[in-house]
């Protein structure tokens, strides 16, 4: 019975054969597994007969598109091969009473006509109209234009093929869309692959040299699913046809050409589990099952040959168990509480020991480390790097030359690369003399590591990729993403660190106006991270700080308590923090800011998404005289509703989700809940406030904002809500991000400037 439901969800097209007239959607419910499901078939005439697809709202799934639909007189029947189900029924007026088939199980369903609704209440968003009156309040002339910031670069998300014959990108079209395309690195000669449909290519790569794999999801719902394609554009099709379930691609398999690892929650919607996937055919082989009253799988460790050799389970609800295969049996290494770290980064191959791995670990100090490990003996050989002030944050081996590190690399106030091999220490000073004093990586390498992608970045570039060849030693320029956006007239961002009110050393970063006046005050937008556990800002470019820079705002970003990076006591700090001594930090970072003379505190603004969209919300009912106005971009506002509403991906995090944030079945917790949800003190807010979500996230759903702008409005407070009906957590359309960003500039225009 479980299977039925991990499979509903997603495409084919429709045939049929027509009879009399059907239109419109009819909706009805499923009795599954102690639950009602409800399923609407929404059928449209065509020429020749009818189509029809399928919503399951409760998956956030929408426009799955069937086989086919026929209709002979009152008998209506249909279809979806990929999903292996069949709907047959009677029609009776505005009713059809019928059967729904599935993996073999035959259960009642009856439809009835109904109107389909968008999710959420849809008559509070802004209108079109509104919005762009909003956005027309920024009057200035400035050199650089929204679009000339968030638009997408015309070629970015490039990838050096294995044998360095191809590089693969995205590019964009004059109409704001993303194809796929390939490169040949010699004849300079480029060839579109995959072009964009209604949904967004969200992520690819290299499977080999011939064939890349690249993932899409529908409307922004995240249940990602990957696609193939060849270099020729033959042999395009899905690979993993499972509806409502999402996947990811674990590991790529350098021995093997032919398969990759991935893993889905297709057998139970709350646990992803590891398959050998066919890169050709689509064929899967199940590596692993996680058995019913095993804890919950959160990591899955495989070698370069893709066995299995590690297993991370979530015990009683908060720890982590760390198991290692010893002689065919998964024996537990390390039993860690969150916020200490004990991970496998890599297996080392260049061992005659095959129990030897690379481990990421703060067990033994407050800053994770990387340390060479016996698994078998569960004993620490050596620590090969540390840093006293920042956790590690990776390192890199060579493949060919037998699995040597090359470097290590942590980010401090910058991101910091530290050689290691003879080998890497030549191919860093000869990009270091290329590039001096801007931050540079090497992203991508050929097999025979005889060419290296580099890419460029800096507080006031966007980004550069260059082709190195080392046997020419020559460095070719490839791509620079928004060239227009000129280095000279970009601002700098500066690393900060101050004290909170407790104690606590606090870094993060200001960034002023371009030509900014020393002591000039100028108006300020904070800009709280989302995550909000082990997530950081960084130094680097941000469009946004840009922008905002660019019409003469000051951007602030704290790493607040909780924030990663900082090491575990850092981290821990900020458990059941949230909405409190987190929230502190942001307003000891403005207020730290406004001491040093930069910011005028009477034009403060609060903007951030997820968490960030919180703390905007947090900050407006905590301290409502701090801030002028705000804007909520997928933030939650009530704890109680947001827990209620996790994805089912999710549901095995769910005790960590009470550890780092509040627990409601804890009555001391409830209360703190209660008094830190933003919309239980809607009557706290006092300035104004420009809401923003996408309708079909499925982290923070479209009720957590529906709740605050409908509570505002019935105080009779102007509210701007925009909302997006093909978007999710965040905004990936370029076109939803452009009015996002135009209708932001016009509500700051209009509140922060005097």
């Amino acid at each position: 019975m479980k299977k039925l439901f991990t499979t509903l969800l997603l495409v084919v097209l429709g045939v049929s054969v027509k009879a009399q007239e059907l239109n419109g959607s009819y909706s009805g419910e499923l009795a599954v597994q102690g639950m009602q499901l409800e399923l609407i078939f929404n059928i449209s005439p065509t020429e020749d007969g009818y189509t029809a697809t399928l919503d399951v709202p409760a998956q956030g799934a929408s426009g799955i598109e069937m086989d086919s639909v026929i209709l002979q007189n009152d008998s209506l029947t249909i279809k979806s091969a990929k999903m292996k189900m069949k709907f047959t029924g009677k029609i009776n007026g505005d009713n059809i009473e019928g059967t729904y088939e599935q993996m073999g199980q035959n259960l009642p369903l009856n439809l009835k006509k109904t109107v389909k609704k968008k999710p959420g209440n849809t008559s509070l968003p802004s209108s079109e109209e509104e919005l762009k009156k909003l956005a027309a309040k920024e009057t200035g002339d400035y050199k650089y234009s929204v679009e000339d910031y968030f638009q997408t670069p015309q070629t970015y998300g490039f990838q050096l093929s294995p044998d360095g014959n191809h590089i693969a990108y995205m590019k964009r079209r004059d109409s704001g869309e993303r194809d796929l395309y390939i490169m040949d690195t010699e004849t300079k000669k480029e060839s579109l692959l995959k072009k964009q449909e209604e949904d967004l290519i969200r992520g690819f790569d290299w499977a080999n040299n011939n064939r890349i794999l690249y993932v899409q999801d529908k409307g922004g719902d995240e249940n990602y699913h990957v696609y193939g394609v060849d270099l020729n554009g033959e042999n395009d099709k899905e690979l993993t046809p499972f509806e409502g379930v999402r996947v990811s691609i674990l590991e790529s398999l350098k021995e093997d050409k032919d398969h990759v690892i991935v893993q889905m929650n297709k057998d139970n919607l709350q646990q992803e589990e590891p398959y050998l996937l066919n890169i050709n055919t689509g064929e899967v082989t199940k590596l692993y099952t996680v058995k019913e009253g095993e804890p919950p799988v959160a990591g899955y460790d495989f070698d370069r040959k893709g066995n299995l050799r590690a297993i991370s389970h979530i015990v009683d609800g908060v720890n982590t168990e760390v198991s290692y295969k010893i002689d065919g049996e998964f024996k537990q290494v390390k039993l860690t509480e969150f916020g200490d770290n004990f991970g496998i980064y890599s297996f080392n191959p260049s061992s005659d020991n095959p129990d030897e791995a690379y481990v990421v670990s703060n067990l033994e100090g407050d800053k994770t480390e990387i340390q060479l490990y016996d698994l078998k003996k569960n004993k620490k050989i050596k620590t090969v790097f540390s840093n006293d002030t920042f956790d590690v944050s990776g390192m890199s081996l060579s493949r060919k030359r037998n699995y040597e590190i090359d470097y290590f690399s942590y980010t401090g106030e910058k991101t910091k690369i530290i050689p290691v091999s003879d080998t890497y220490k030549k191919i860093y000073n000869r990009l270091e003399k290329e590039f001096g004093e801007k931050q540079f990586f090497t992203v991508g390498r050929t097999d025979d590591e005889s060419k290296y992608m580099v890419a460029v970045t800096s507080d006031k570039i966007v980004g550069e990729y260059y082709l190195y060849d080392v046997e020419k030693d020559t460095v070719s320029l490839l791509y620079k993403l928004l060239p227009h956006l000129k280095a000279e007239d970009m601002a700098s961002m500066k690393p900060i660190t101050f004290k909170s009110r407790d104690g606590l050393t606090l870094h993060g970063y200001i960034t002023l106006p371009h030509n900014y006046e020393e002591g000039k005050q100028v108006p300020l937008v904070v800009n709280p991270h989302g995550g909000p556990q082990g997530i950081r800002d960084n130094w680097g470019f941000n469009p946004e700080a840009q922008l905002f820079a660019s019409r003469g705002y000051a951007t602030l970003h704290v790493n607040f308590r909780i924030s990663g990076g900082y090491g575990k006591e850092f981290l821990k700090a900020g458990f059941g923090e949230i909405g409190r001594k987190a929230m502190d930090d942001v307003e000891d970072g403005v207020d730290y800011v406004i001491e040093q003379g930069y910011v005028d505190k009477d034009r403060v603004a609060i903007y951030g998404g997820s968490h960030g969209g919180y703390a905007v919300l947090r900050g407006m009912t905590k301290t409502p005289e701090k801030y002028a106005c705000g804007v909520d971009y997928v933030g939650v506002s009530n704890l109680n509703t947001f827990m209620e509403t996790i994805p089912p991906y999710w549901e095995k995090y769910r005790e960590l989700l009470y550890k780092i944030w509040y627990n409601p079945g804890i009555p001391e917790e409830k209360v703190i809940m209660d008094e830190i949800s933003p919309a239980l003190h809607v009557d706290k807010i006092k300035n104004p406030l420009f809401v923003v979500q996408g309708a079909n996230d499925p982290r923070v759903n479209i009720n957590e904002a529906d709740q605050i702008v409908e509570t505002l409005r019935a105080k009779g407070v102007e509210v701007p809500y925009m909302v997006k009906y093909d978007e999710g957590h965040g905004f990936g359309k370029e076109e939803n991000r452009l009015d996002l960003y135009k209708a932001m500039m016009g509500f700051f225009a209009e509140h922060l400037k005097n």
